[in-house]
């Protein structure tokens, strides 16, 4: 037997349990015949029990872990020892022990035999909580949630010696929990007093454990715990079904994900995989972080080859490289090209024959496209004409195009670039085979160049974090999100345009206060915020809608298509105009022409004032308090 002591222990325990059950039930006062019955019962009940407790295994676990299935396995095992013992006693000595008896003895020897193996658990937990106390690094911790989340994380702290979170309690909004204890640890109020709490007992970590906890919730949690100066991790919400799998090294720090003003866009990749299963496909762009995340699906769901195009070389090479490490069997070629090229392009598409192209490629910075817009209509417009002429040619069933919403009454040569854009694909798709549909969405989180790196770069140098405006929205969508929509709406035959509806926009100056928050500063007092005002080209708040463009119903989750008016009627003439003056360098001939294609660019900042429901509600306004306000060129020096 691997454990001889234990087993010597619950012989003692047994003989023990059984002389108190006769000192209790006869008051110490044992009578002579059931002194003599003892001399019989007692081996044959440790005979009884030891057996039981053999076949049950309770000698086979780790009692540091002892929890209530062993618990229940202890009792069980206990009962089914009494029982028998009872039976085989009747069968060799007669009757005559006291019922009573046998029931004390049961509860006598399923406490003595329980605690010695849940004692280490508990005192292993005492130590442990002691040695984090002690150690410098330990963080003092509140728990948001007292549900079954809040108490599996908290059973994984208390049972890790190493655990650098010092748990002190839970916050919980059920009234029914207030004041009760969870694994040791009380529930010590609301979560309206989280602040209050965070201050009195110095607590610098905060773990949200409320599986499915609405952004708009979480976004007020950060906003009372602004002046805190305490860190948050939250349980990813891919976890919130997985219960058994929740502990504290699942946790991550709070992204600007978990802060969208809405759910998260959930697909079926059985659709995606039915669109693009077996075809050959081409990506512009993908060295980008739209036109990576497209091939990656695109990968993933089984295309048959897939051909990535990029001037980027060295993003390139890292896109494909992953890619043939993720799927080994798919054909990955990678083509350093110019989409201003149509005889490259040209030589690519007679070589590969793509079915389905998907054109990212792109001059997306608004500020610089400002400064070079005969750049920007070479490559967003004549770019795109060569990419789409190029998928007609070699026969493409569809081409999607990458758009965005600063082609909505643009101010930026970017977004007006754009807008010619799309007119271009409407123009090339009524006249040929190719089904070609443009899709349009604002921002994406974590993309190159995008607000939230910057704002985090900033924060890590200790500030300040610059803000355009106070009043500036955005609309933003995860990478991942995006695409995906992307393929549903440009592969699923909707229309020519596709807009995604990405939500309620979000004020960047509320963005860039949640996430110095969740870096454990107080804004504006740790790390400054500072108003730059709105660089060239910029909008205070973007449309995904034009006035003209009629919104039919969603078509599927998230995914709407607008009837577009239809291009000028005089575009090719335009765009020839336009070309020449890209071609000379002539920028204000460029802008000239790019106001006759698109009559809606001001080339200039957008001063109309923003429609009541496209602005957040005041009550996410920046407190001026804690902010300053310095001209553009001030806040870059």
């Amino acid at each position: 037997m691997r454990y001889p002591s234990m087993l010597a222990f619950d012989a003692l325990a047994t003989a023990c349990a059984f002389a108190a059950a006769l000192a209790i039930r006869f008051d110490s006062h044992v009578p002579g015949w059931v002194a003599a019955q003892t001399r019989v019962a007692v081996p044959l009940l440790i005979l009884v029990r030891l057996s039981v407790t053999a076949a049950t295994r309770l000698y086979r676990w780790s009692f540091r872990m002892s929890g209530l299935a062993e618990g229940v396995r202890v009792v069980s095992a206990t009962a089914a020892g009494t029982g028998l013992f009872v039976v085989a006693l009747h069968q060799v000595a007669p009757p005559g022990l006291p019922r009573s008896i046998y029931v004390l003895e049961f509860f006598l020897s399923a406490s003595l035999m329980g605690g010695v193996r849940f004692i280490p658990r508990f005192a292993m937990a005492w130590l442990d909580e002691q040695y984090r106390r002690g150690s410098n690094g330990a963080l003092r911790t509140i728990i948001v949630g007292a549900g079954g989340a809040a108490d599996l994380l908290a059973r994984d702290i208390l049972r890790s010696r190493e655990s650098r979170y010092d748990l002190i309690g839970y916050v919980d909004d059920a009234k029914t929990k207030l004041g009760l204890s969870l694994n040791g640890k009380p529930v010590l109020g609301t979560i309206a007093e989280l602040p209050r709490l965070i201050a009195e007992r110095g607590v610098s970590m905060v773990l949200l454990a409320i599986t499915h906890l609405p952004a708009a919730r979480l976004r007020e949690i950060l906003r009372m715990c602004e002046s805190s100066k305490a860190s948050f991790k939250i349980i990813p919400a891919s976890f919130a079904q997985m219960d058994e799998r929740i502990s504290a090294a699942i946790l991550h720090d709070l992204s600007p994900e978990d802060l969208l003003p809405r759910d998260a866009i959930a697909f079926d990749d059985r659709e995606i995989r039915k669109l693009v299963s077996g075809r050959r496909a081409m990506v512009t762009g993908a060295g980008g972080s739209i036109g990576g995340e497209i091939s990656r699906q695109l990968a993933m769901n089984g295309v048959s080859e897939l051909v990535l195009v990029d001037m980027n070389e060295n993003e390139l090479y890292l896109k494909t490289r992953r890619l043939q490490e993720d799927c080994p069997e798919l054909r990955v070629h990678a083509e350093v090209a110019d989409i201003r090229e149509p005889d490259r392009l040209g030589r690519l598409g007679e070589r590969y024959r793509p079915q389905l192209v998907f054109h990212a490629a792109a001059h997306k910075h608004v500020p610089l496209m400002e400064d070079a817009p005969e750049e920007a209509v070479k490559n967003n417009v004549f770019g795109t004409m060569n990419v789409a002429r190029m998928a007609i040619a070699c026969g493409a069933e569809r081409l999607v195009f990458i758009s965005t919403d600063k082609a909505v009454r643009p101010t930026s040569v970017m977004g007006a670039t754009k807008r010619i854009a799309e007119f271009v694909i409407r123009d090339l798709d009524r006249a040929s085979k190719t089904k070609m549909t443009a899709v349009r969405f604002g921002n994406v989180l974590g993309s190159a160049g995008s607000v939230v790196p910057i704002f985090k770069q900033q924060i890590e140098r200790g500030g300040p974090v610059t803000v355009t405006h106070p009043d500036c929205t955005r609309y933003f969508m995860t990478i991942p999100e995006a695409v995906g929509l992307v393929l549903l709406a440009g592969l699923g035959g909707y229309g020519d345009l596709c807009v995604l509806d990405m939500g309620e926009p979000i004020k960047i100056a509320q963005l860039a206060r949640n996430l110095i928050t969740m870096a454990g500063y107080v804004p504006g007092q740790d790390i400054p915020i500072v108003f730059s005002g709105l660089r060239p080209g910029e909008k205070l708040y973007e449309e995904l809608l034009t006035e003209e463009e009629e919104e039919t119903s969603e078509v599927r989750n998230r995914i709407l298509v607008a009837r577009s008016p239809a291009p000028p009627s005089d575009l090719p003439e335009r765009l020839k105009e336009l070309r020449a003056s890209a071609s000379t360098g002539d920028r204000d001939g460029v802008l000239d022409a790019i106001r006759r294609v698109v009559p809606t660019y001001t080339g200039g900042r957008s001063t109309r004032p923003a429609p009541v429901s496209k602005i957040p509600s005041r009550n996410e306004d920046v407190d001026l308090n804690v902010v300053e306000f310095r001209p553009a060129q001030q806040a870059r020096s």
